[in-house]
């Protein structure tokens, strides 16, 4: 009996938090491992992934600043007729962060595509003229609601939805002069999650999350695969490897471990596939065979690295 074609292909483009992994200027535990080839870590970027229904038109969901390398690295992503051509179709953004929007700075050789983001998120981008490159008469730049449901590419529709976090690092000092505080925990346009459906399929990435709540969780309940923020292991890692001063609560992301962490909160929710992306350069998860890694897989999860591929 022959077997039906896949509906829903994605892939990881990259599977790290900002600055990847290992990070350029960093020596922390983790790094070191990576900079002395240490075998049981594998070299990983910004977090970014393509999707596809028929194999021939892709869609992004942010755009990471080693875009280029990326693509490079996809076959299927490569062009394939005439002088001009990609099989890139859309870019959506989840927020702001400069690990998800500086590589839409790389895709400026006329090249039409749709770019898709909250009106939040397209108001950043409007807010500085180098995202100019991306002329208006080719690349479209289309708002997307939260709660809407449109189609992402061929095949594929999509669902936006928030859940709890901040805004970019960059835009900070301006949230605390207009508010006079930060809030880190959130719902609003500034930190989106995207739910993608093709035919009876249905993935869920979220690679930044700052909390769990009964409504999130109750999205998440039946789904094929989920691609959430694994960017922590404990709250406080970057504080106890020595290379930041900011707890994760502090960035906008729940950790891995503990009594609040991502493993316990969705231990009881029925998902086929649990992987973890967007993770950090100082998570022990990245070293295969640590005891954090065990930790993971135990509780059900997998650990994403560049290039993974997610057939449905």
């Amino acid at each position: 009996m022959e077997t039906s074609p896949s509906r829903f292909k994605l892939v990881i483009l990259g599977s790290a938090a900002g600055g990847g992994f290992p990070q350029w200027n960093c020596r922390c535990v983790v790094c070191s491992l990576a900079w002395a080839n240490d075998p049981r870590v594998k070299r990983r970027t910004q977090a970014s992934i393509a999707v596809s229904a028929n194999g021939t038109d892709w869609a992004l969901i942010n755009c990471a600043p080693e875009i280029l390398s990326q693509l490079q690295a996809t076959p299927a992503l490569h062009p394939r007729e005439g002088l001009r051509h990609s099989p890139l179709t859309s870019v959506l953004l989840t927020n702001a962060d400069i690990d998800h929007v500086a590589g839409l700075l790389s895709l400026r050789e006329a090249q039409p595509f749709t770019l898709m983001a909250t009106p939040g998120v397209h108001g950043v981008l409007a807010g500085s003229s180098a995202f100019d490159v991306l002329a208006p008469n080719v690349v479209e730049r289309r708002p997307v609601e939260l709660g809407s449901s449109f189609d992402l590419v061929a095949g594929i529709r999509a669902t936006i939805f928030p859940v709890p976090g901040k805004i970019a690092l960059y835009l900070e000092a301006r949230e605390q002069a207009e508010q006079g505080s930060l809030t880190t925990d959130r719902e609003g346009e500034q930190t989106i999650g995207v739910e993608l459906t093709a035919g009876e399929r249905r993935v869920l990435y979220i690679p930044g999350c700052a909390a769990m709540t009964d409504s999130l969780r109750a999205r998440l309940e039946g789904a094929d695969a989920v691609l959430f923020d694994g960017t922590l292991w404990r709250d406080d890692e970057m504080i106890r490897a020595g290379v930041g001063t900011k707890t994760g609560a502090r960035m906008g992301h729940m950790s891995m471990s503990g009594e609040h962490g991502s493993i316990e909160a969705l231990r009881n929710v029925n998902v086929d596939r649990k992987i973890y992306v967007h993770i950090n350069n100082t998570n022990p998860v990245l070293v295969d065979g640590s005891e954090e890694r065990i930790t993971a897989n135990k509780a059900g999860w997998e650990i994403a690295q560049d290039g993974m591929e997610i057939a449905l």
